[in-house]
């Protein structure tokens, strides 16, 4: 049993991308917005901040109130989009309520796209022609590679089917020619057919829901979840002492998927740049 270190992996992937970024003929630039006071969006805005501050990306932060309507968020990321000097625009999500994230995120070019949450971007990948793909799924995707899991023809099961995780993660392992099963809230024999993966990927945001007797002996579980469990302690959708001891490689929560998720921010700020 290997318990992935994705700080580790980050780590690394950032020294190279610091190498590669100090190489151009330019910074480049990465505008994060956010709407609101959320606690937890606020803590990965910061983080996002930090790394592009640490990797050589120039990052310009904008805060907008809560009580922001969807004109000044809208005006402000088609400011954005106009200035040459950004070369990626990330929208914090959730958005308060009140505002369509979806109409909001329409203002934000494809090409600086670096969530590659746009439509475009979406439906290229469902083409199996990448060009930015959402950052958590492609952290994902950089761990198995990184642990040498074979992919192809393997049964994976993705636990969710979110467009920013699950339906991206889902494509991303049938394009490298995974059996793929997407589950959800009205999925029935929920537990048999976590039983068949080979490749378990739960991103659903319930504490420790993934129980040992779900998993198959050897299985490769890839945890996204961000929760509290009962003493308010983080942890992911998996229950990781149990389940783990069953599994061929494991992510923990945290030091899992989470620095990775930042560190393909960078790097999809990095190819936004290249296309210049």
């Amino acid at each position: 049993m290997k318990i992935v270190d994705g700080k580790a992996l980050a780590a690394r992937l950032r020294e190279e991308l610091k190498e590669k970024i100090g190489a151009l003929p330019k910074e480049p630039g990465l505008a994060v917005v956010i709407v609101g006071n959320d606690p937890a969006s606020q803590i990965y805005v910061r983080n996002k901040i930090k790394a592009c501050g640490e990797i050589g990306i120039r990052s310009y932060a904008y805060e907008l109130p809560e009580t922001a309507t969807q004109k000044q968020v809208e005006d402000l990321l088609d400011k954005l989009a106009a200035n040459p000097e950004i070369n990626g625009i990330l929208l914090q999500l959730p958005l308060p309520k009140g505002l369509n994230a979806d109409s909001a995120m329409a203002h934000i070019p494809v090409e600086k796209d670096v969530d590659g949450f746009s439509a475009e971007n979406l439906g290229l990948l469902t083409l199996h022609k990448e060009r930015v793909v959402a950052c958590t799924p492609l952290g994902v995707m950089k761990i198995l590679e990184n642990e040498g899991v074979e992919i192809s023809g393997q049964r994976a099961v993705v636990l969710g089917r979110s467009d920013t995780v699950g339906k991206p993660m889902a494509m991303l392992l049938l394009n490298a020619n995974a059996t793929v099963t997407v589950c959800h809230s009205k999925t029935q024999r929920l537990k048999e057919i976590c039983q068949e993966a080979d490749i378990l990927v739960s991103a659903i945001g319930k504490a420790k829901f993934v129980t040992a007797d779900m998993v198959k002996e050897g299985a490769v579980v890839i945890d996204v979840g961000i929760n509290r469990d009962e003493n308010g302690k983080l942890c992911g959708d998996v229950d990781f002492e149990n389940v783990k001891e069953k599994t061929s490689c494991i992510t923990p929560v945290p030091g899992g998927v989470g620095p990775m998720t930042i560190t393909m921010l960078m790097y999809n700020t990095y190819l936004a740049t290249l296309k210049e």
